[in-house]
């Protein structure tokens, strides 16, 4: 069990710094990415971007997804789960209209105008504070894919051995820290698994941008004091 998500991403971080992978960029997935991210990002010395993603939940259970959609344009759906819950095209229209006002929303929010940052020479690494279906994280993948990345690499601290099987399909490469035998629920793993306010996700950013200074992003950088 994980303390929080930045003792999490720096155990993560270990275990990516053995894999030795060049000119990393670290893409991590908003809200509870982010602290996962900003731990990685510093410790592998790479860039900090993030890639906004919204779940696609199910009717009266938000919290269980039947798909996913990416900035981008990138969308993922799980019919098999679609049709068990009873989610018909109409529910799937709306909920896909619903997400995508909120992810523009956040897009807006969280990067200021500033565009991402440019993946096409480099190993993309998608993290996340864990993964249950997986379906964020594929939906990220693809958008990656998308914008030419070189590399992609899926970083979770915990994750569902099925997920990680699925998602190993379309990655280059998947980094879990721990796989347990069942999964129950991505918090499980965490004592504190507290909501991750904007205004972390917008501070986490700002300090990883004072020591990403293009274009010498891939070259190493002192310790943050």
């Amino acid at each position: 069990m994980f303390a929080d998500r930045r003792e999490a991403g720096r155990l993560l971080a270990e275990r990516l710094a053995a894999v030795g992978i060049k000119k990393p960029v670290v893409v991590a997935l908003p809200r509870g990415g982010v602290p996962v991210g900003f731990e990685v990002a510093r410790a592998l010395r790479a860039p900090l971007d993030l890639l906004v993603v919204r779940k696609l939940g199910a009717p009266g259970n938000p919290e269980l997804g039947v798909g996913a959609i990416a900035e981008g344009g990138s969308a993922v759906l799980d019919p098999t789960m679609a049709r068990r819950v009873g989610m018909d095209q109409q529910a799937l229209d709306d909920t896909v209209e619903r997400e995508m006002r909120e992810l523009d929303r956040r897009v807006v929010h969280y990067r200021g105008g500033r565009p991402p940052i440019d993946v096409r020479d480099a190993t993309a690494i998608v993290v996340d504070d864990g993964l249950a279906t997986g379906l964020t994280a594929l939906s990220a993948v693809r958008a990656l894919r998308a914008r030419d990345a070189a590399r992609i690499v899926v970083a979770v601290p915990v994750g569902a051995r099925e997920s990680i099987a699925a998602l190993a399909e379309e990655a280059d490469e998947v980094v879990c820290h721990t796989i347990p035998g069942r999964l129950l629920a991505v918090g499980y793993w965490y004592r504190d698994f507290a909501p991750v306010p904007d205004e972390v996700v917008l501070a986490l950013l700002a300090r990883a941008r004072e020591y990403d200074v293009s274009p010498e992003r891939f070259e190493s950088r002192p310790d943050e004091p």
